[in-house]
């Protein structure tokens, strides 16, 4: 039976069949079919946007799959009718994730397929871009289309006409569609109604109304989570100290079975720092914390989203609709909190390991930007400004060894802790011992909810049947579980008062009272580590402005204290020449005086040393070494090296050293056994040796041999030649 004989039999059947919903309704010119469509695959294409349509929309489903009977009356046998519907549940917003689709078009590039059926344009596809392609791709394999209206043939202009007016529609519905819904959760929530879910902390009630969270513990702990932040400022810092005490917190199931139900589960970062962004803590109602991104279609990753966008940049705000754990001004610092600790050129961040104290801190007073911290390999830490790389500064703006700087900011610190050092042990006192109450607590409520478990499980099994073994059986292992538990936990907090009471004994409290006869030695105690003392400088100093003057080695130092109070310091830090040196001046006045008063170079180290001058770089003193050069340099020449002591072929034996590659003790050596013509200078200081091209070829023999034993026993090598008369 072919095309024709089929849309005749249609024609005699009535209107007992048009009203079949398996067959497409008002299918005409299936006149297009030929034998070339007839010979190759009929493939139907089943597909529905979600998992939940493919379970509850069930007639749509039926109708699609209705179309391989309907393929089979169009003239295809049974066998060669292929059904695609592995791309149930996915949208047609894009073919990227439809392998269905993606198999559709390989076969119809392949010239397998003639005829292509959906129940509706839709179904094979929402967006232009594919639905083109599919049309171009069946155009050029001369296949067919058919949807519930009719077959259309991509290379009739009319057809094709008609499919992308189709295809229009088709992805404008689906724009329509989700517009229709975001605007209308657009509008619920300018109202301040719209809880998809709720954070940890809060529960919805079965009306939907959004209340704190009624169990005390569980909402004891969210205060918990922000005292702490409150204390020890840092996200991280209060993830470790819940770790540390064993400390959980309570959610609520979200879905599955017992929705509702109270868990307790160990803490993360991210929990904590969701907590401590979040602005429903503070009472305020939220919507569009999370900024939507694009996706690269190279790399296939969502690219510039972010979640807890700032206050300023939310879609709907409303203040005071929520009941709040926090204020919103404490809000407010908590978020300026985070963002100084992250770790950016214009952030403190947060204390960290690592010998330098000022990290974060150091100001440049030339730029006005953070001062880096630079740990270069083994050498010593250092600050210094990185705008220079950054912008087009005509010089750096400098650096400082961070131990020049940290010392003076250590000892203003101890300084200014030290009239409040009974004070702040007195406090001390009364942190730990709030600290001790705040944890035991959080014991005993959890033994009071073991013990309320044992207690419910008890009521259970006592008002059970006791012919019910079935369910007796059950509920007695329930109990026995929270018996067990319950012991667990008695144990567990045992041990913990055990290791710690919930008050302070008298030793401790006089151990702490004693700690402040000496600041000093507790801030260079080993126990007291890099972060604790870096912690303790920001607790009292906001920023260290450092102005470096690249001509000398002082440094103008400002320590803004908090609350506003300046003072102003100044530092010394190493310096690469003796021109950076602030007395550089009087240094050269005081070396030509020792000079002309005749002092060996020895002599005149030992007095610039007694009278305070430190080389440059400020390591160690002033050495014969350094003072000789710098005499040079200065052109202050004794006898030494003055050139118009020296004839043809004589040397200065440091010279003539360098010149064989030997120490100078050597020549020496050599001088005094009489193996190399030498004199003495007009004041008999110094030695002045002679050698033209053959004796240096000749003491370059003799340094080769091994010992002057063995080159004594040769008298070509240790006997000069003779001189000319001078």
């Amino acid at each position: 039976m072919n095309a024709r004989d089929v849309e005749v039999a249609d024609r005699d059947k009535g209107s007992a069949q048009a009203s079949c919903p398996t067959v497409p309704f008002g299918l005409r010119a299936t006149s297009k079919i030929r034998d070339l469509h007839l010979d190759r695959l009929a493939m139907v294409y089943v597909r529905q946007s979600s998992p939940q349509q493919v379970l509850e929309n069930r007639e749509s489903r039926e109708r699609q799959y209705a179309l391989a009977q309907f393929a089979q009356r169009l003239g295809w046998p049974a066998e060669r009718v292929e059904i695609i519907d592995e791309d149930q549940g996915q949208s047609g917003k894009t073919a990227d994730d439809r392998t269905g689709f993606q198999r559709l078009m390989t076969e119809v590039s392949l010239s397998h397929v003639g005829m292509v059926l959906g129940l509706e344009l839709s179904r094979l596809s929402r967006s232009n871009k594919d639905w083109h392609q599919l049309i171009d791709v069946c155009g050029i394999f001369n296949t067919l289309l058919c949807d519930q209206d009719g077959v259309y043939d991509p290379l009739d202009s009319n057809d094709r006409l008609l499919l992308g007016m189709k295809g229009a529609m088709s992805e404008f519905e689906l724009v329509t569609l989700r517009n229709r819904l975001l605007r209308g959760s657009r509008n619920k929530a300018e109202r301040g109604e719209l809880f998809l879910s709720v954070p940890v902390g809060y529960f919805k009630t079965p009306t939907g109304e959004i209340i704190q969270e009624p169990d005390e513990q569980a909402r004891g702990m969210i205060h918990l989570v922000f005292e702490k932040f409150q204390e020890l400022g840092s996200a991280y810092a209060v993830f470790r100290y819940l770790v540390v005490n064993n400390l959980q917190l309570g959610f609520r199931r979200q879905r599955g079975g017992r929705v509702g139900e109270l868990e307790w589960k160990p803490a993360s970062p991210n929990r904590i720092l969701s907590i401590l962004r979040h602005p429903i803590y503070a009472g305020a109602y939220a919507y569009g914390l999370h900024r939507g991104g694009t996706r690269n279609p190279t790399t296939g990753h969502t690219e510039g989203g972010k979640w807890f966008v700032p206050p300023e940049e939310l879609a709907v705000l409303i203040p005071d609709r929520l009941a709040a754990y926090i204020s919103w001004d404490q809000y407010l610092a908590h978020q300026e909190r985070l963002k100084q600790n992250r770790s950016l050129s214009n952030t403190r961040g947060v204390p960290r390991r690592g010998d330098a104290l000022l990290p974060g801190l150091v100001v440049c007073g030339k730029c006005g930007r953070h001062m880096a911290t630079k740990y270069p390999g083994d050498k010593k830490p250092s600050y210094y400004c990185e705008e220079y790389w950054r912008t087009a500064l005509n010089e750096p703006c400098g650096r400082i060894t961070a131990k020049a700087l940290d010392d003076l900011v250590a000892r203003e610190v101890l300084r200014a802790l030290e009239p409040a050092a009974i004070d702040l042990s007195v406090r001390a006192i009364e942190n730990v011992e709030q600290e001790r109450k705040r944890l035991h607590d959080q014991w005993r409520q959890t033994l009071e909810r073991a013990q309320h478990e044992v207690a419910k499980a008890e009521r259970q099994y006592h008002t059970v049947e006791p012919e019910n073994r079935l369910v007796a059986r059950t509920l007695e292992t329930r109990w026995e579980d929270a018996l067990k538990k319950q012991r667990q936990v008695e144990e567990n907090y045992h041990r913990f008062l055990a290791r710690l009471p919930e008050t302070l004994g008298s030793a401790d409290r006089q151990r702490i009272l004693s700690l402040s006869d000496s600041v000093v030695a507790l801030w260079q105690a080993s126990g007291t580590s890099a972060q604790d003392r870096k912690q303790i400088v920001r607790c009292v100093v906001e920023r260290v402005v450092v102005v470096t003057d690249r001509a000398t080695e002082l440094n103008e130092i400002t320590i803004v204290w908090q609350g506003g109070m300046t003072t102003q310091h100044q530092v010394t830090r190493p310096v690469g020449c003796y021109e950076q040196l602030k007395d550089y001046r009087r240094l050269t006045e005081r070396i030509t005086q020792l000079h002309r008063e005749g002092l060996h170079l020895a002599q005149i180290a030992e007095k610039v040393n007694e009278e305070g001058f430190v080389p440059p770089r400020r390591r160690g003193v002033f050495t014969e070494g350094g003072i000789g050069s710098l005499v040079r340099e200065l052109g202050l020449v004794g006898e030494l090296f003055r050139k118009d002591l020296v004839g043809k072929h004589e040397w200065w034996i440091p010279d003539l050293a360098r010149k064989l590659g030997v120490i100078a003790t050597k020549i020496h050596y050599w001088a005094k056994q009489g193996w190399i013509h030498a004199r003495r200078t007009p004041s008999g200081k110094h030695w002045v040796v002679w050698a033209d091209r053959d004796e240096i070829r000749r003491l370059q023999q003799l340094e080769e041999q091994k010992s002057s034993w063995i080159a004594a026993r040769r008298p070509d090598l240790i006997i000069p030649k003779k001189r000319s008369a001078r």
